[in-house]
């Protein structure tokens, strides 16, 4: 199969597009940006993520020098022991001759026995040999460290303009995302940023929230599922049902059947005609009050459902404030990391070559990205190398192969001619081309 027939993937080289990289739809100027960003430091995840590049090696380094550490360690106590049981010795036999009338003679003579088998212990010689070998590991380490990492990353990414207030914004939100709220309020506060209330609420309320999860009380959390009820079922979320359920599951625990009963026909009643056989099980539950353990719906007991619905709380809050369920930071970082290795390899084959690849248009090659960073999918034209838009959208030959509009229509001479598709001997006409919607 060509690699551009239309399974999904695209061309990584695009004229307008600036490189639209692996089918995830960053474009050249992202990849800088996040390279800056990275080189900026502004997430410990960078150095996670920069582990895993050389990881075996720099493991096994590692474990050497643990190894010989723990080593040297015990040796080291070890002569530490003897040193001190001598000196132990010779202060209870100087203790005893202090009781006697007998002199100095006897206390230099200790002290000479103690210097003779202090001598025969000789320290210095037992600790030389393995905390030599310690140098040599920590030695080792340091270089298979220095060649694991490149310790300037700047070449890889160009100056460009930053608007360092967003930047700023996106860092306190990122801290805000994870719940620490006096880290962002510090950062914001010295980068002499304007007033973060603005981003900081809505997050606060939501680990209030979690925090109130966590104790297993509920009541906050059905009082946020009940405000935003409408929106909520907009989206087919379930989360007000499991967390109604969660409630009527601690209530049959209490033993309270009558309770239990209550509670379902007011806030279970409603999701019956959707969710039926949820809540025949939770009715069978009425049956086992008291001994619900040894039912055989025991499963709502566990832990992981609570953890569930508070994962999906937080997935809902951020999609109702517009915020994606990962921090864009985590994301940025994580994905610069990925292509990192890839453009420090072209700046060097560059700067070998004595070209500046700073002032290209677009990347000689492409940065593939994992698929989980491949949020849309964009069609770059084989033929033009232009990118698909509303005024040149991409469209499929009989043949299967898909070149843009504009191509197609420059192929058959303004729609006025067949055409033979450029990877293939098919022929074709504009009438026989369907567009496509990505």
């Amino acid at each position: 199969l060509s690699p551009y027939r239309h399974r999904g993937s695209c061309n990584p080289n695009s004229r307008k597009g600036r490189d639209s990289v692996g089918g995830g739809g960053f474009s050249l100027s992202s990849i800088i940006i996040i390279i800056t960003i990275i080189s900026r430091g502004f997430s410990v995840e960078l150095g996670r993520q920069l582990m895993e590049l050389n990881t075996n090696t720099i493991k096994d380094a590692f474990d050497r020098v643990a190894k010989k550490q723990k080593l040297s360690a015990s040796k080291t106590q070890e002569v530490i022991d003897q040193v001190g049981h001598e000196i132990v010795q010779a202060l209870e036999n100087l203790n005893s001759t202090m009781t006697t009338d007998e002199g100095a003679g006897p206390a230099k003579s200790i002290l000479a026995d103690l210097n003779k088998r202090l001598t025969e212990v000789s320290p210095a010689s037992q600790l030389e040999g393995p905390q030599k070998e310690l140098n040599v590991a920590l030695s080792k380490y340091g270089k298979v460290i220095e060649k694991a990492f490149i310790p300037d990353i700047a070449k890889s990414y160009r100056n460009v303009e930053f608007d360092m207030q967003i930047v700023n914004q996106i860092i306190a939100t990122h801290f805000y995302r994870q719940g620490l709220f006096d880290l962002g309020d510090c950062f914001i506060d010295e980068a002499g940023a304007p007033d973060s209330s603005a981003l900081k609420a809505p997050f606060l309320e939501m680990y209030q929230i979690l925090e109130e999860l966590k104790a297993k009380n509920l009541e906050p959390a059905l009082k946020w599922v009940s405000v935003h009820h409408d929106r909520l079922c907009q989206t087919g979320s379930t989360l007000e049902l499991k967390l109604h359920r969660l409630q009527f599951v601690e209530i049959l625990k209490k033993g309270d059947r009558n309770e239990a009963l209550k509670y379902a026909r007011s806030y279970l009643a409603p999701f019956a005609a959707v969710h039926m056989c949820e809540i025949q099980k939770l009715m069978a539950c009425l049956l086992w009050v008291g001994r619900l353990e040894s039912s055989p719906y025991a499963e709502l007991l566990s832990s992981p459902h609570w953890e569930e619905v508070s994962a999906e709380l937080t997935q809902e809050c951020c999609r109702l404030l517009g915020q994606s369920y990962e921090s864009p930071l985590y994301v940025t970082i994580a994905a610069g990391t990925q292509g990192l290795p890839t453009l420090l390899k072209l700046a060097n084959v560059m700067a070998a070559k004595k070209q500046e690849w700073q002032t290209m248009k677009q990347l000689p090659v492409p940065v593939d990205l994992g698929s989980e960073f491949q949020f849309h999918s964009i069609f770059v034209c084989p033929v033009s190398r232009d990118q698909g838009s509303e005024e040149n959208p991409p469209m499929m030959l009989p043949c299967g192969h898909v070149l843009c509009k504009q191509s197609i229509s420059k192929l058959s001479k303004s729609n006025t001619r067949i055409f033979k598709c450029p990877y293939c001997p098919v022929e074709a006409n504009v009438g026989n081309c369907k567009q496509l919607y990505f």
